[in-house]
């Protein structure tokens, strides 16, 4: 593990492998280093990039700090990108694509971005608020099915959810998931007009139509940007599938 530390003194975790041009992945919701669909991925681009991998903050082995904002969080992305040094490759994954274009407006030095299904902007602007409330009060398990009704999980699904293994490590990222809710909670879907890096927009055909549609929403909208929809399931497609696409845009 090594760290680097954030503008406001926040410790922030992250994994090293492979070697070749830099790729920093940037986690979505629920995950963190070591355990979400960038892990695998990681082990793929390894074979031709350095990759990066980091603990976004409040989760795995990285710090966190009471006042948050998206702004400490694109800090941390950049720190991150600091110690590739500098004008990195980055793939960001559903909330982490608009934590990478956040980063790419306040002009993060970034060589390439490759965006996996940016939920929509703006849907669920009270849901941060929602989330915070439930955590405030000691009530992680019904923030986590907030959360996953939210993005679109069907009921019948979050509730055989609750009891699964995993469940607890979900509850431990409880509070993370007011963060994810606050970058994807306002509608700043204009501001990507602005972003002047080469743009991969790529999502999964059995992906809900809302996803696909947010996907193409910031397609149009970001200059220049590409789009590729891929063979997966939903919200994710497997590494191998992914990794390949992704390779000959960073090459």
């Amino acid at each position: 593990m090594n760290t680097v530390i954030s503008g406001d003194g926040t410790r922030i975790a992250y994994d090293q492998v492979g070697e070749g041009p830099a790729v920093v992945l940037v986690d979505g919701a629920m995950c963190h280093r070591g355990a979400g669909p960038n892990t695998p991925l990681a082990a793929e681009l390894a074979r031709g990039f350095t990759v990066l991998t980091y603990d976004r903050r409040g989760r795995g082995d990285s710090g966190d700090n009471d006042a948050y904002s998206v702004a400490r969080e694109v800090d941390d992305l950049a720190a991150v990108i600091g110690r590739t040094g500098g004008g990195a490759r980055v793939f960001g994954h559903s909330s982490g694509a608009v934590l990478a274009l956040e980063a790419a407006v306040a002009g993060v030095p970034i060589a390439r971005l490759a965006l996996f299904e940016p939920p929509p902007l703006g849907d669920d602007a009270g849901l941060a608020d929602e989330l915070d409330k439930l955590v405030e009060e000691g009530r992680r398990g019904a923030a986590v099915e907030a959360f996953q009704l939210a993005v679109g999980i069907p009921p019948e699904v979050v509730a055989s959810m609750a009891g699964a293994p995993f469940r607890p490590a979900l509850e431990a990222l409880a509070p993370t998931l007011v963060y994810d809710a606050r970058v994807t909670g306002t509608d700043t879907l204009s501001r990507y007009a602005a972003v002047t890096v080469p743009t991969l927009l790529i999502d999964s055909e059995a992906s809900p139509e809302r996803l696909r549609a947010s996907t193409e929403a910031v397609a149009g909208t970001v200059p220049g940007a590409r789009r590729r929809s891929l063979p997966g399931g939903f919200h994710d497609v497997e590494a191998g599938v992914l990794a390949p696409v992704l390779a000959g845009f960073f090459a």
